[in-house]
């Protein structure tokens, strides 16, 4: 869970305090890039920080090259940030519509994109899960908010008759608000005495189990820029495609199913779950700059580096070429410290 468990590197242990999800760490135990990362890089002299920006556009030369970025700060002025190289860590969908926004005569279809997939095989995450409701308090809302409870359904199994795999959370995360408006069984009233009679019985007795699925690479999944609508800034808005597989839709039943059965052979007196259906949001967005060999296929390299633009790097989860699962946090943090290695060693050698 990467949550400090005593005293490291300068940050206090957990407190038990119940808020880990969705919300800043007060005592820095959790390992967010906020606490464990930036105060590091910022202590070397070597990082600044420009808070309230809003990258417009990656430039380049005559020679194809990166040569840095225009940014609006927080008062909306536009600004020219020169660089030896740029990194792109906008995720799989900011950083593609970056891309698409920085076309040039050179690249009059999306900087890094001459393979033509730059926004393509967009990738969610399968998020659906059950309730259960048991006897006595479970008090599930204090402590630590994440597990990875079971990892069994991880690989791909043929006898199901479908590809994909995923795991099965213990995560509370419903925070009393969120519980009142969306966690209570359907059928309960969402107003009135007996709505506040629920509230206040079911709470501290219910168990969620969350399960994270795969998200099959589809290339019509994507993230183009739309036509006609444009931000405050006035840049294309990005426009989002998306329609999960069929076999994304049977691993998502399979694993709700499982986690029906653990409830029941838990106790729980009664259970409901979140229909699996179609999905309209994820917070992990995946997929839209894949890595690969093959320049007419892919849009970075193994170094990280784009295929078409020397020194532009992209380190996200839009460089991953499956879905991992669910909870990529961590596979991204790991490509970054190898992505670090990396551009310093090229730039030890000259190259960028």
């Amino acid at each position: 869970m990467a949550i400090n468990s005593q005293p490291y590197n300068g940050r206090a242990p957990c407190q038990h305090c119940g808020w880990c999800l969705g919300f800043f760490c007060e005592f820095g135990a959790k390992s967010t890039s906020m606490v464990a990362m930036l105060p590091v890089a910022e202590a070397t002299g070597n990082c600044e920080i420009r808070p309230d920006s809003y990258v417009a556009k990656v430039e380049t030369n005559e020679a194809g090259r990166a040569t840095g970025v225009t940014y609006f700060d927080g008062d909306r002025n536009e600004h020219f940030q020169p660089a030896r190289a740029v990194v792109l860590c906008a995720n799989g969908a900011e950083t593609p519509r970056l891309l698409l926004n920085s076309s040039t005569t050179r690249f009059p279809d999306g900087l890094a994109n001459s393979s033509g997939v730059v926004g393509k095989y967009l990738m969610f995450n399968g998020n659906w899960g059950v309730s259960g409701l048991f006897e006595h308090p479970l008090n599930e809302y204090k402590s630590v908010q994440t597990t990875r409870m079971v990892l069994d359904y991880y690989e791909t199994d043929p006898a199901r008759g479908f590809y994909g795999g995923g795991g099965i959370d213990a995560r509370f995360q419903q925070y009393p608000i969120i519980w009142a408006l969306a966690g209570l069984p359907p059928e309960t009233p969402t107003w009135g005495a007996e709505f506040k009679r629920t509230l206040a019985d079911y709470y501290n007795r219910t168990m969620f189990l969350a399960v994270h699925t795969t998200s099959l690479p589809v290339e019509s999944n994507s993230i183009e820029l739309d036509p006609q609508l444009k931000d405050a800034w006035g840049l294309p808005c990005m426009r989002v495609t998306y329609r999960d597989h069929d076999d994304d839709m049977k691993m998502g039943q399979f694993l709700v199913d499982r986690a029906s059965e653990i409830l029941d052979a838990a106790g729980a007196q009664r259970r409901w779950a979140i229909p699996v259906g179609p999905q309209t949001l994820s917070v992990h967005l995946l997929g839209t700059c894949r890595m690969g060999r093959d320049a007419a296929t892919s849009v970075i390299d193994t170094n990280h580096r784009t295929h078409d633009v020397p020194n532009l790097f992209i380190c996200d989860g839009s460089s991953l070429v499956t879905s991992t699962r669910g909870q990529p946090t961590m596979t991204i943090s790991a490509l970054a410290f190898r992505a670090g290695e990396r551009i310093a060693d090229l730039a030890r050698r000259g190259e960028i």
